[in-house]
């Protein structure tokens, strides 16, 4: 899905989560610093999300995958996360909400 770009506090959302209720969360880590937007870099796969588990409150990690996220960026060697992504990651399809780190940068590329 085509977007702009996002960055450590953007909100995603699992589903079916980690006990079948979609968990919450944000990405925390990104682990590459060649591309950014505001001082911030820009999400990647292989991005860490903190989850919180919406039936026991825990919070876990997962990685944000490979499939669903761009197919026309590439920094270093890894895909650029968009806004509106799907990317399966973790117990389920990891949904990309935002905010954007750019919103006036817009990556046109297919999933």
């Amino acid at each position: 899905m085509p977007g702009p770009p996002v960055t450590i506090g953007c909100a995603v959302l699992v589903t079916p989560g980690a006990a079948g209720a979609p968990d919450s969360g944000f990405i925390t880590v990104v682990p590459q610093a060649t591309a950014t937007a505001a001082g911030l870099p820009l999400a990647v796969s292989g991005s860490i999300c903190t989850m919180v588990n919406s039936v026991s409150g825990a919070p876990y990690t997962i990685p944000i995958g490979t499939a669903g996220a761009s197919t026309g960026v590439d920094i270093d060697g890894q895909a650029l996360v968009r806004m509106g992504d799907q990317i399966p990651s973790g117990p389920g399809v990891l949904l990309v909400l935002g905010p954007p780190a750019a919103g006036f940068v817009n990556d046109m590329s297919s999933p």
